[in-house]
């Protein structure tokens, strides 16, 4: 007896402390370039009761969903929100747009700002193509900008913007990821990192798993600064989550309930619809539409009330979005799954390969 309560504890305690959701990665791992055709990511599937693990290609999605599983994906749309430009002085300075899609509504940026010495409020920043930002606030790690010169901000934010590539990809990014950084089915513009899990996605795809029964379904959250900051806290339940913006339609609220209901599978397309979709979950899972600012961590321990499968990427160690995948299928299963992933040379993290946890 005591023994298996001993046992119970030491469980409990390796749920909770950081340094176990570490692994070891080789660099050359980490995808820096898409794949060359999306549904031909390579696809683990993962069983999260017996955790047997096998092997094919994202395409393989349409004959592992069923007639009447609903696909919830995130629709929102990444913003070429990263600006280069000048101090009045020539000093140079970097912009990271945040909140793009509250912004636009009040005229007011929250950003980040990268120069050698901060900038003070009522100071300006300079662009391109007569682009100048006012400091009007500076906050601890962000400043609060409005956008002046030019009679349409979006328009010059497309034509001299820059796309956010993740830190971990190490180059400059180009034309291309504008297109190959972007889901598919992207539509509502604020995000400053793809929803990764549905870069695999093509039209001919998403077409055969219509045509197969599969219900569609679309929500919206924009994804935020903080899918980058680490977790510094060595009890992971110290840590708090930055809120990112995002909105549940009634129609896929209905959608959820009415297969919950018929005890058919709700099936998230990455972390990002799983967040969303807990957050609005009530007792029993039931849904209602909602927007809002959701901040939900969800670790090893959280119970699940509204997502029965989930799609998603390889995620960066000691990283939230792996607690996340963690609690859904098991911390140990999971890292056994990442390590058999490392041993067949999976690529890892945004433009990397997938996994499906059923």
């Amino acid at each position: 007896m005591f023994a298996s309560r001993n046992s119970y504890f030491i469980k409990i305690k390796h749920m909770y402390e950081l340094n176990d959701y570490g692994y070891v990665l080789p660099e050359g791992l980490i995808a820096q370039q898409p794949a060359e055709r999306r549904d031909r990511s390579r696809l683990l599937r993962l069983d999260r009761m017996s955790g047997r693990v096998t092997h094919g290609t994202f395409g393989d999605i349409a004959d592992l969903l069923a007639p009447g599983d609903v696909l919830v994906r995130n629709n929102t749309r990444v913003i070429p929100g990263r600006l280069l430009g000048r101090k009045p002085t020539g000093g140079r300075v970097e912009v990271l747009v945040l909140d793009f899609a509250q912004g636009v509504t009040r005229g007011e940026f929250t950003c980040l700002v990268k120069a050698s010495k901060r900038p003070r409020p009522g100071s300006r920043l300079i662009f391109d193509q007569g682009l100048e930002a006012r400091v009007l606030d500076v906050q601890e790690r962000t400043c609060t900008l409005a956008f002046e010169g030019v009679p349409d901000f979006e328009a010059v934010l497309e034509r001299i913007g820059h796309v956010p590539l993740p830190p971990y990809i190490r180059r400059a990014d180009t034309n291309g990821d504008h297109d190959t950084y972007q889901t598919v089915y992207a539509a509502e513009k604020g995000a400053i990192a793809a929803p990764t899990a549905g870069l695999h996605f093509t039209p001919s795809l998403l077409e055969r798993l219509a045509d197969r029964g599969v219900v569609i379904a679309d929500l919206t959250l924009h994804v935020g600064y903080g899918t980058f900051l680490p977790v510094e806290a060595r009890d992971i339940r110290d840590h708090r989550m930055h809120s990112e913006w995002f909105t549940l339609p009634g129609e896929t609220a209905e959608a959820v309930n009415q297969a919950r209901a018929a005890g058919r599978r709700v099936v998230a397309v990455g972390t990002t619809c799983v967040r969303t979709l807990e957050y609005c979950a009530g007792p029993g899972g039931r849904l209602e539409p909602l927007s809002g600012a959701c901040d939900l961590f969800i670790y090893p321990g959280y119970e699940f009330r509204a997502v029965d499968a989930m799609i998603t990427n390889f995620h960066l160690p000691k990283s939230t979005l792996l607690m996340l995948v963690s609690a859904f299928a098991g911390r140990e299963r999971i890292l056994a799954a990442y390590a058999e992933a490392v041993r067949l040379g999976y690529r890892f993290f945004s433009y990397g390969d997938a996994m499906i946890i059923l």
